[in-house]
């Protein structure tokens, strides 16, 4: 399959590229730079409204894990708006670009993420379960409704609710370690809240599963299928480098380097999510439990 790719760049998008030419599929890069002469790129501007829609047209698939980094600034009232921009703007440019093509792509795996939910402690979420609220909640519900044009076009498609995704080449693990490693590492306040995570394998694995799988359509939880609480993860994390986990951290701190909502959300609030639907389309994930996911990646 020819397949377009928006955030190819991203710590997901890298690996998926990869992956998909693993695959024998042929990956194509939706870049916001001029294209690459030769290379299999397509230009866009979200940002302005501007898509190359005639190199577009015709391929089979589109990947859009377009977005601005939800950890990587304070969320100031500019970067919230970069936030919500970054992803409703771009979705709904290639939702209806791809709804007014002759040949339309047969698939649209559109990005989400399970702050969806918002903060709902030990419930166990899946697909079924209710919006959230609060700021990263009306976010994801703005970002999937923004792909209906695709869904009125009769393309199929999925919405990629992702959790923590864990990987050495960046995202939060990445930020942990080092912590970690210098015996700084704590669970974040009382440690209660659950932390859904997913192995970057399994993340670019089950995308796959839903590109290939021809009736998978609708919300998808990409996370493994054992979320752990946040005192579970830093005792696991803690046995896995053999580093002490003593020093609880509390409230305040993170809350004052980061900024009150972006801490609370990235880190206190808690999503017990479970990927009811991708299991029950047959995905079988490589890394379940945490420990060996952990072991998987920093041994």
């Amino acid at each position: 399959m020819d397949v377009a790719i928006t955030g190819s760049s991203g710590l997901i998008g890298t690996a998926l590229h990869r992956a998909l030419s693993e695959h024998g599929h042929r990956p194509i890069r939706i870049v916001r730079r001029p294209p690459d002469p030769g290379a299999d790129e397509v230009f866009w501007k979200p940002s302005n409204g501007e898509i190359d829609d005639k190199s577009l047209e015709g391929v089979d698939a589109v990947i859009n894990l377009a977005g601005a980094g939800i950890g990587d600034r304070r969320w100031t009232n500019d970067y919230r708006r970069v936030l919500v921009e970054s992803r409703v703007n771009s979705t709904a440019l290639l939702a209806a670009t791809c709804a007014g093509f002759e040949r339309p792509p047969s698939v649209f795996l559109s990005g989400s993420a399970i702050g969806y939910y918002g903060d709902r402690g030990s419930e166990e979420l899946t697909e079924t379960s209710a919006v959230g609220s609060g700021f990263l909640a009306d976010l994801c519900r703005e970002w999937e409704a923004a792909a209906q044009p695709a869904m009125n076009a009769g393309i199929r498609t999925a919405f990629l609710r992702t959790g923590i995704v864990y990987s050495t080449a960046g995202g939060a693990l990445s930020k942990l370690v080092p912590l970690f490693k210098l015996g700084l590492g704590g669970k974040f306040g009382d440690g209660a809240q659950y932390v859904s995570w997913i192995h970057i394998d399994d993340e670019v694995n089950a995308i796959i599963h839903l590109l290939e799988h021809g009736h998978a359509a609708g919300p998808f939880n990409l996370t493994a299928p054992n979320p752990v609480t946040n005192a579970e993860l830093v005792d696991t994390l803690g046995d896995v480098l053999g580093r002490p986990t003593l020093l609880p951290i509390p409230a305040f701190g993170p809350r004052l380097i980061l900024g009150k909502d972006r801490a609370s959300s990235l880190l206190f609030e808690s999503q017990r999510v479970v990927p009811a639907a991708l299991k029950s389309i047959g995905y079988e994930f490589e890394h379940q439990a945490l420990e060996p996911a952990l072991r998987d990646l920093l041994d």
